[in-house]
C-alpha cells in the first residue's frame, strides 16, 4: 500500500464518519423518506432487514447476520478483484523495491525512467495498480447505506438478541472487542508479506482501534454487523488465492547517477 492508497483509505474512513454524523442518521427511515439516498439505498436495505426478521419470528439479530452475509456475498466479485489486485502488488513488491533502489536518484530524468520501468513491470505481470481502488468506490455507498439502514430502522432499536439490546451499547463490551480483534486479524492477513511496511503497520493498529472506539459508543446492532462482516472478510482473505505470477529478475538498464 503506497501513500496514495493510504490517503484514499483515510479519506474513505473520514467519509463514513461524516455520513454517520449527518442529521439524517437520527431520522427513522420509512417508505415516505424522500431523496435518492433514502429511496434507492437506505430504505430498500431497511425493508430487506425487516423482511428477513419476519421470516425468523421478528429476530432482528439473525436478520442483521443474514443480510450482512447477503450483502457481502453480492459484493464478493468486487472484493475478489480488489484483493487479487492487492495480492498481485504484494507478489511483485520485491521487483518494485529493486527498481526503486536501482533508480534511487531524485533527478527528473532518473525518476521518469523509474516510472517507465515500473509501468513495464506492471504490464509484464498484467497488474493494474488502480484495480484495487475502483471496487472500493462501488462498495462504500452500499456498505454506508447498510449502516444507515441499521441505525434508522426503528424496529431494530426495540428488539434484543442474545444478551444485548440491539438499540443500546453492549453492556459487557464483548461485541466491540470481537469486532476489533476480527479487524486486526483481517488486516494482518491482508498485509502478509509486507510486515516491514510502516504504513501498513500503522493501519494494522489504527483500524482495529477505530472500530473498537466506534463499537463501544454505538448500538450493538452495528457491532454485530461489524463482527459478521469482518469474519466474512477473514474467510474471504484466506480462501482467495493470489494470482500466479512468476517473478523474474527485472532486465532493466541502469541509470546514470
Amino acid at each position: 500500500m503506497n501513500k496514495k492508497k493510504l490517503t484514499l483509505l483515510l479519506l474513505l474512513t473520514g467519509l463514513i464518519a461524516v455520513l454517520s454524523g449527518c442529521s439524517e442518521i437520527n431520522q427513522a427511515i420509512t417508505p415516505e423518506s424522500k431523496g435518492v439516498w433514502n429511496e434507492y439505498f437506505v430504505y430498500p436495505l431497511s425493508w430487506l432487514i425487516t423482511y428477513v426478521a419476519e421470516m425468523f419470528k421478528d429476530n432482528f439479530g439473525i436478520a442483521i447476520i443474514v443480510v450482512t452475509i447477503i450483502i457481502r456475498a453480492a459484493l464478493l466479485p468486487l472484493m475478489i478483484k480488489q484483493m487479487q489486485s492487492t495480492k498481485a502488488m504484494q507478489v511483485i513488491q520485491p521487483e518494485l523495491t529493486a527498481l526503486k533502489e536501482k533508480y534511487s536518484s531524485k533527478d527528473q530524468k532518473t525518476q521518469q525512467k523509474l516510472q517507465q520501468e515500473t509501468m513495464l513491470l506492471f504490464q509484464k505481470h498484467g497488474v493494474n495498480p488502480m484495480a484495487g481502488c475502483l471496487p472500493l468506490f462501488i462498495q462504500m455507498p452500499i456498505l454506508i447505506a447498510f449502516y444507515h439502514a441499521i441505525m434508522r430502522t426503528k424496529e431494530i432499536n426495540e428488539h434484543t438478541f442474545l444478551y444485548f439490546d440491539l438499540g443500546d451499547k453492549d453492556p459487557y463490551f464483548i461485541l466491540p472487542i470481537i469486532a476489533a480483534v476480527a479487524t486486526y486479524v483481517q488486516q494482518k492477513l491482508m498485509m502478509k508479506g509486507q510486515e516491514d511496511n510502516p504504513q501498513l503497520k500503522m493501519m494494522l493498529y489504527l483500524m482495529p482501534g477505530m472500530i473498537l472506539i466506534f463499537a463501544v459508543n454505538l448500538p450493538s446492532a452495528l457491532s454485530l454487523y461489524w463482527v459478521v462482516g469482518n469474519i466474512f472478510s477473514i474467510v474471504q482473505t484466506i480462501v482467495i488465492k493470489p494470482p500466479k505470477i512468476e517473478l523474474q529478475p527485472a532486465k532493466v538498464g541502469g541509470a546514470k547517477k
